[in-house]
């Protein structure tokens, strides 16, 4: 058996875009009598190499429209590339897009049916795993509702729980794990891990860098088509993100606005006496990042107005990993910084001089209280978001880095 579970050789893929669509029947019949409209060739992938090693757990990193999703379908068999050798070797189950493969008016126990024999699995091996099947995917209440009542969470739990008692030796997943919750997703990293320790293989594509740290070995990073880098997943992820930083420094210096909380992230509360106006996370030279070195300065500014005297307020920030893992939440009290009152505009520094947190996505909350800490004037709770990298201190495993320091003692022989 060859140690190479999925083999890409010089591969390319091309799609033809049309910008001229007919929109009725009429405009059909018209059109086909007319000279062909332009079309522009669009290269998905061009000469793309890399190897997946069997029992190896492989992600595939980068932007929206790098060619990630397209790799993955081509190993699935959906595309067929346009130049270049690919080579699967074993069977293999895809979990490409949620709800695929499913009828959303069918119950989920007549969708188990349905998605496992798209996937090639006998209707009597089916009920043999049925229970199992429904187990994994913690829907023992709702099997016999109809699919167009459950949740995204629910769909993927279903999905994921099917696909994997199709017995692959390869299992292909495209960011479908970041839609379920933290426990499931815990749940699916133990499997694999199992399934990993058995010699199967797992191809993975997220944008949750953390998620791919965590679950793969390897990787590929795609950039526009082309495959930029391929090692450890910690170097890639880190090469990734450097990239990243580079090209938001280049956006800044263009003049571009830096949004931090864009994405929807985050509440705010609080009856506004003091506002909150805006945050920034400043670097070493001042300028506004969303990224960040492991051991390197980090400034959280945080810009106010208060219409009118406001006495003795409590400016505080708060550091989360994920959504459940609170890390720390320093205050002006705390910090021993009196502040008599604010009237007007104005900002407050929170200055890390040597940032302990290790590699990964954290969120921060900003917030202006009373002076006990009570009443909240404003608070915006995990609204933005910054990543760390820890390419120079060499460490990448847990959240904190404690710039410790080893030392040997031998005990001397008599």
């Amino acid at each position: 058996m060859t140690s190479v579970a999925v083999e890409f050789r010089g591969i390319s893929k091309r799609f033809t875009l049309r910008h001229h669509r007919a929109r009725s029947f009429q405009d059909y019949v018209i059109n086909a009598f007319r000279p062909s409209e332009p079309t522009e060739d669009f290269w998905a992938l061009r000469d793309v190499t890399f190897q997946v090693p069997r029992g190896c757990a492989f992600g595939i990193v980068g932007e929206n429209g790098s060619g990630k999703s397209t790799a993955l379908k081509l190993i699935a068999g959906i595309l067929r590339p346009t130049a270049g050798d690919l080579r699967v070797h074993g069977k293999l189950a895809a979990l490409l897009e949620l709800g695929a493969g499913f009828h959303p008016d069918l119950t989920g126990r007549e969708n188990i049916f349905l998605n496992a024999s798209i996937l090639g699995i006998p209707s009597r091996e089916v009920n043999n795993q049925l229970d199992a099947i429904v187990a994994f995917a913690e829907l023992e209440r709702f099997v016999d509702t109809p699919l167009k009542h459950y949740s995204s969470g629910m769909i993927v739990r279903l999905g994921f729980a099917i696909a994997i008692h199709a017995d692959p030796e390869i299992l292909i997943t495209d960011e479908v794990l970041s839609v379920g919750d933290e426990s499931f997703q815990r749940k699916c990293i133990t499997w694999i891990d199992g399934y990993l320790r058995s010699g199967r293989t797992v191809i993975l594509v997220s944008h949750s860098l953390d998620l791919v740290r965590a679950v793969c070995e390897r990787a590929v990073w795609l950039d526009r088509g082309v495959a930029r880098a391929i090692g450890t997943s910690l170097e890639i992820t880190d090469a990734y993100l450097a990239h990243a930083e580079e090209m938001d420094r280049g956006r800044h210096a263009d003049g571009a606005a830096i949004s931090f909380g864009a994405d929807g992230r985050g509440r705010r509360w609080g009856t506004r006496e003091i506002e909150i106006t805006r945050v920034e996370l400043l670097d070493a030279t001042g300028i506004a990042t969303p990224f960040f070195q492991t051991g390197g300065p980090l400034t959280v500014r945080t810009h106010y107005r208060a219409p009118a005297r406001v006495p003795k307020p409590l400016f505080g920030v708060a550091v989360h990993y994920g959504d459940h893992v609170h890390l720390n939440g320093p205050n002006t009290g705390t910090g021993r910084l009196p502040i008599e009152s604010v009237e007007g505009s104005g900002f407050v520094d929170y200055v890390v001089p040597s940032l302990p947190l290790l590699s990964g996505l954290y969120h921060l909350s900003a917030a202006v209280y009373d002076e006990r800490g009570v009443h909240a004037f404003d608070h915006h709770d995990r609204a933005y978001s910054f990543h760390v990298q820890s390419s120079r201190v060499g460490e990448h495993t847990g959240l904190v880095w404690f710039n410790g320091e080893w030392r040997h003692s031998p005990e001397v022989m008599r």
